[in-house]
């Protein structure tokens, strides 16, 4: 359902851009999360259906969430990238499963499909 893709390895400072294809689900709304070693998986940005977007204190100003409906892609450009970035990458789409509130960010729905993640990697 959802392919994620452009992880890499960089130096800090660097940039990346995760691209997220849907097939079988829309991606006008959706999250994209991540994992860091030894860390529970937590959200990054979302963005809704009317185009609202929200990132997490940690990366906002550096990532930047977007979404092509005709190409029923998401996209999250990262920038300036720290080595604290480094996670494994998921996007997240499809109808609600179920919502959390998250420190930052209010009231964040998660939905069913899960991408299967990409790795990013940045170096000192």
């Amino acid at each position: 359902q959802l392919q994620a893709s452009g992880g890499g390895s960089v130096q800090a400072g660097g940039s990346l851009r995760l691209s997220c294809a849907a097939s079988g689900t829309s991606i006008d709304r959706m999250n994209w999360y991540r994992q860091a070693p030894g860390k529970p998986r937590s959200v990054v940005a979302f963005i809704g259906s009317s185009g609202v977007q929200y990132s997490v204190d940690s990366v906002k100003g550096r990532f930047t969430i977007s979404r092509d409906r005709a190409k029923n892609t998401a996209y999250l450009e990262m920038t300036s990238l720290k080595p604290e970035d480094t996670a494994i990458y998921y996007c997240n789409a499809g109808p609600i499963e179920r919502t959390a509130v998250i420190q930052g960010l209010g009231l964040v729905p998660e939905y069913t499909y899960w991408g299967q993640g990409t790795q990013v990697t940045v170096s000192s």
